[in-house]
């Protein structure tokens, strides 16, 4: 201090200057894990566009179940730019089981073109967006192992959705969050509760719809950046997991 004025000299205690010292921590603190590259984590998520991802599927394992619906909704500012659905014949029979959920079977996917047909469509509606899907994991997992039996990925060169190091925004985590205390977390009893119209539940296209809403209904309790929406989520994303094997647990263990 000279003169009673504090002088900023750039350097740490020893004297010494660190040329860019203070762009590096600055370019520390705002790296987060997760991002796709053609955004930075300071961006304004809401003003950037995003797809809407949502599958129907002849079962639950990604490895051996196969995708006979898909849908991708384009968001950006708050609305719907574009909306395009798929029914995709899974090259296997549709069970009964998983039938009564969604209501196609076999009749229907008769003369549907394949995953491979319509994969090139699909990376293209997919590029340069931020990928989102309701419980994204389940989605993430199909989208992925479709394009791996095509010998098309993942990799981090494809689109967002189809890098393996890209988080997919997932309006479940929030719900769960902000609504930890309500009752019911499917997307049904979301929107019901948000006011959200679903039409066609338990299709593709409704239901991609309809999750974007919900994302979009939370929009003002959530972070702006893009990069503390991600990081933000994946916190509360392995929080709640603990949390639940901590349930299933106490529960196998009761009388």
């Amino acid at each position: 201090m000279r003169n009673g004025v504090d002088e900023v000299c750039g350097c740490f205690p020893t004297g010494r200057h660190y040329p860019g010292i203070a762009e590096d921590i600055a370019d520390v603190i705002v790296r987060v894990e997760g991002l796709m590259h053609e955004l930075t984590a300071t961006h304004v998520w809401l003003e950037q566009p995003f797809a809407v991802i949502d599958f129907e599927t002849t079962g639950l394992d990604h490895q051996n179940d196969r995708v006979l619906e898909m849908a991708i909704v384009w968001f950006r500012g708050g609305v719907v730019e574009k909306a395009q659905n798929w029914l995709i014949n899974p090259t296997i029979p549709v069970p009964e089981e998983s039938r009564k959920v969604h209501g196609i079977g076999d009749e229907e996917l008769r003369g549907a073109p394949t995953f491979a047909e319509v994969a090139d469509e699909i990376e293209q509606l997919l590029d340069g967006r931020i990928p989102v899907a309701y419980n994204a994991e389940f989605d993430r997992r199909f989208l992925h192992a479709e394009f791996s039996r095509l010998k098309r990925g993942p990799a981090e060169h494809l689109v967002p959705a189809l890098r393996p190091s890209v988080t997919w925004i997932d309006p479940l985590v929030w719900v769960r969050e902000f609504q930890k205390y309500e009752k019911g977390k499917k997307l049904t009893d979301v929107v019901a509760r948000m006011g959200i119209t679903l039409e066609k539940a338990h299709r593709a296209a409704g239901d991609a719809e309809a999750a974007g809403r919900v994302l979009l209904g939370l929009a003002d309790k959530m972070p702006k950046s893009y990069g503390e929406l991600v990081r933000l989520q994946m916190q509360y994303g392995a929080r709640q997991e603990a949390e639940l094997q901590q349930w299933r647990k106490r529960r196998s263990e009761t009388p």
